[in-house]
């Protein structure tokens, strides 16, 4: 009989197998002994730990991580949510949005024994989904309800993505685990580049919203905030309408789309700047095609799910860029007011659809705007917006979305037709080569050109181009001090997530609503009222 190791240990094992093999436990079971040798007698458990697909070589291949437990079993961590306690009588926060930064804040407050109130223009995800039906089947849209505000955020409604480059924010296995807890699959966990789903996503946020208000947090919906209580550059407050609700500590969590919060922000001079982003169409493949190229299979195999990609061009020393790359996916509207088209991307989480869709952009910088007369701190913005009423006014009134197919976009031509699309709305064939400023148009067309050198096939009139992919990143960005996260301006008042431009998704902007909170938390000496709220 061999002895034990002395207190145990894990041990990690990384294996390689074939997308028929993935899900077969005892093939990789094998595997995993045969390079344990003569250790596989202490093996207690096999736990996998990390999952990604390497599709460099003529067949795709699964790469697996698994932790393996010598003499000693694996247990399941704390969860986190169990270290909640009830904070009802506890230092209020008020929290202006519940996307991603705005309720991570919120979970984050809970932890650190303060009460958040939560304030959100729109509604709660179930009855948003009214709104979204109208805008797709009606075209009507609701100014305070639709695919950016409304509980969850946009990104409730944009595949779910939970991947990021930006480490230097911290971990980001918090903010899974969390998302874990709240009923995502444990897979997000493991996936090189997790993603939950538009489907499954509204029950998330709403088991989120159950445990905010569960110790002793709210979550009011229809509170559109109207006001800022700002005296000697000290927030106290906010007004939403008639209904005033006073703390000394505000976090600011509206969302790159609250242009309303910007022109608010404005006229109570609290400092803001113009800040660079991007801009340009939605690009639709079928996702046949993409499988072909990615996998070099003509027929995507078993087990694999549908293919992915991520383009990049330097155009003029401006990068030319996918974003927001929904494999089997849907193109929505996501216009936030009428007289605009704009468009995204989101995928259920099956990702099933026959098309792939992906926006297509460029850099946007301020000394060109203001070459082309835009400047002040509403630069960006008011180039956005001229730019997707441009879009609207070419189509019919509706939100059908105006396109062309990939080749005629590129060499200026109209589309006699155009190919079948996802976009429920309908699209209508326009000149996106002319509603587009000069300078972004040539940008993207060289950019395509670049790019079909590397991606053979990706220049094809099989793919439709839809205008706009205006929202890609805050127009604006509200200034903070990096030490203590408060505006540079205005104490108490904390800009935080995309709509203040410190993040670019749902994983980024939640760990930047985490982030706020503990600096408020460590910097801050508490003062609020508490006003009744019921």
């Amino acid at each position: 009989m061999q002895s034990k190791l002395p207190n145990g240990m894990v041990k990690q094992v990384e294996i390689k197998v074939f997308p028929d093999k993935v899900l077969d436990n005892e093939y990789i079971k094998t595997l995993i002994h045969q390079q344990m040798k003569r250790e596989v007698s202490h093996i207690q458990d096999i736990i996998l730990a990390k999952r990604s697909i390497d599709a460099r070589g003529k067949r795709p291949i699964y790469l697996l991580r698994y932790d393996v437990y010598l003499d000693e079993e694996y247990t399941n961590p704390t969860s986190i949510t169990s270290t909640f306690a009830d904070v009802s009588q506890a230092e209020e926060v008020i929290i202006i949005g519940a996307g991603p930064a705005g309720y991570f804040a919120a979970l984050e407050c809970l932890e650190s024994g303060l009460k958040p109130i939560v304030l959100e223009r729109g509604k709660d995800v179930r009855e948003r989904r009214r709104d979204l039906k109208a805008i797709q089947q009606d075209g009507v849209v609701h100014p305070d309800s639709n695919y950016c505000f409304g509980e969850g955020g946009a990104g409730t409604y944009s595949d779910g993505k939970l991947y990021t480059r930006s480490h230097k924010r911290g971990k980001i296995e918090k903010v899974l685990k969390l998302l874990v807890e709240h009923g995502a699959t444990p897979d997000i966990l493991v996936d090189a580049h997790p993603h939950i789903g538009s489907n499954k996503l509204p029950q998330i946020i709403s088991a989120i919203r159950d445990t905010i208000e569960k110790y002793g947090g709210k979550v009011l919906f229809h509170h559109k905030v109207t006001d800022f209580i700002i005296e000697n550059n000290q927030i106290h407050g906010v007004r939403c309408g008639d209904l005033t609700f006073t703390a000394q500590n505000v976090i600011l969590a509206t969302g790159h789309s609250a242009r309303d919060i910007y022109f608010l922000m404005n006229q109570k001079g609290v400092y803001m700047e113009a800040k660079p982003f991007a801009l340009g169409l939605r690009i639709e493949h079928p996702q046949s095609y993409i499988d072909q190229v990615q996998y070099h299979q003509n027929q995507r195999e078993e087990n694999l799910p549908a293919a992915s990609y991520a383009v990049v061009a330097q155009v003029e020393d401006q990068g030319v860029f996918s974003f927001c790359m929904c494999p089997g996916g849907l193109v929505v509207p996501a216009a936030t007011a009428p007289g605009e088209i704009v468009v995204n991307g989101m995928s259920l989480s099956r990702r099933d659809s026959p098309f792939a869709n992906s926006g297509f952009v460029t850099s946007i910088e301020l000394d060109e705007l203001e070459k082309h007369g835009y400047s002040g701190v509403f630069a960006s913005l008011d180039f956005q917006a001229v730019v997707e009423k441009a879009m609207f006014d070419a189509g019919d009134g509706s939100q059908k979305a105006p396109a062309q197919r990939v080749e005629d976009f590129v060499n200026g031509k109209i589309s006699p037709e155009l190919n079948p699309t996802s976009y429920i709305p309908g699209l209508i064939s326009a000149p996106l080569h002319q509603l587009l400023p000069s300078f972004v148009y040539q940008r993207l067309r060289k950019g395509l050109i670049d790019i079909n050198k590397k991606m053979k096939g990706y220049l094809t009139n099989e793919a439709n181009i839809i205008g706009t992919e205006s929202r890609t990143s805050a127009p604006i960005k509200i200034p903070r001090d990096a030490v203590t996260y408060e505006h540079v301006q205005i104490k108490g008042l904390y800009p935080c997530g995309e709509g203040a431009g410190y993040a670019g998704g749902i994983i980024s902007a939640a760990m930047d609503g985490q982030n706020v909170v503990k600096a408020m938390k460590e910097n801050v000496i508490f003062g609020a009222t508490h006003p009744d709220i019921e």
